[in-house]
């Protein structure tokens, strides 16, 4: 896990109503609120021509073994 990058955290003001809204989609969508934000800022910028390419995820498991 060391060489993938730790995930950005950092506080986001939204108007109640909206919050409310993704939370109604992340629910129809079985996704977290947190997650459907992401999903729906990368539909944003792919629809404004900016690619944000996905980072490697952790890998998981017993690390191979050394000879």
């Amino acid at each position: 896990m060391a060489d993938t990058p730790p995930r950005k955290a950092f506080a986001l003001r939204l108007d109640p109503a909206v919050f409310a809204a993704v939370e109604r989609l992340a629910a129809a969508e079985l996704r977290s609120a947190n997650a459907e934000i992401e999903v729906l800022l990368r539909e944003a910028l792919k629809a404004r021509g900016i690619a944000a390419e996905r980072t490697r995820p952790a890998r998981r498991g017993r690390p191979p073994m050394e000879n």
